[in-house]
């Protein structure tokens, strides 16, 4: 074989290895795009299911909520009133009465939930025929579930409150006083920590207090309650 042979030979060869067939690019692009739309496809599963997940929680919650844990009213109850101070001095010239009463009150805020009731700072009020003449602050507080929290109230009443000394006379004389003792709480039943409902409790009780004997002679209460 001369040099001549040998070129041609080397020359064709060259040729059949440029002629072999390469990757195709369009391939490997088409092989990555779907790469990436799996690895998409799958991210977005993945939210999805979290989603789903994340949903059937709070349908199991939002279900415990208005069922076993739905909220009850909390009650306020005035479960005494008792005299721990009356002295009284009339004028009699004058028709002129002086009156000074501290009333010892049990309160009991019960609170059915099985979750904690919590309220705000308030005040129990002493009324006279409409008036108020004596105020004893109660400061928040929470009750745990299914418990009852007693207080007790010492109510005052304040001498320079009484505007109409004529009714405070004549009710010496007859020996006869009538007083109204309130309270009204308002707090927040947690339910969770992510569903709060608003409650308000109150208890108004009409006193009638002899002079003569310096006790309770009657004692009539309303109760009320609103989620």
């Amino acid at each position: 074989m001369n040099w001549d042979d040998k070129k041609e030979k080397a020359a064709a060869a060259m040729l059949t290895a440029e002629e072999a067939p390469r990757p195709n690019a369009d391939m490997e692009t088409h092989f990555a795009n779907g790469g990436r739309k799996r690895r998409k496809r799958n991210h977005k599963i993945c939210i999805g299911v979290t989603l789903l997940i994340l949903l059937l929680i709070f349908i199991v919650l939002l279900l415990l909520g208005l069922t076993l844990f739905r909220p009850k009213n909390p009650t306020a109850t005035v479960d005494s009133v008792v005299v721990d101070q009356l002295r009284t001095s009339v004028d009699v010239l004058n028709l002129k009465a002086n009156l000074n009463l501290t009333l010892q009150a049990h309160l009991a805020l019960k609170n059915p939930n099985r979750v904690g009731f919590s309220f705000g700072s308030t005040s129990a009020l002493l009324n006279y025929k409409g008036q108020l003449v004596g105020e004893a602050p109660l400061p928040a507080n929470r009750v745990g579930p299914q418990k009852t929290l007693h207080m007790n109230i010492k109510l005052t009443l304040m001498a320079d409150r009484l505007l109409s000394e004529s009714q405070v006379f004549s009710d010496v004389m007859s020996s006869s006083i009538p007083v109204n003792a309130f309270v009204k709480v308002a707090g927040k039943v947690s339910v969770f920590n992510m569903f709060k409902i608003k409650v308000k409790s109150s208890a108004s009780c009409d006193v009638t207090i002899s002079v003569s004997s310096r006790n309770i002679t009657s004692q009539q209460c309303k109760y009320s309650t609103k989620l």
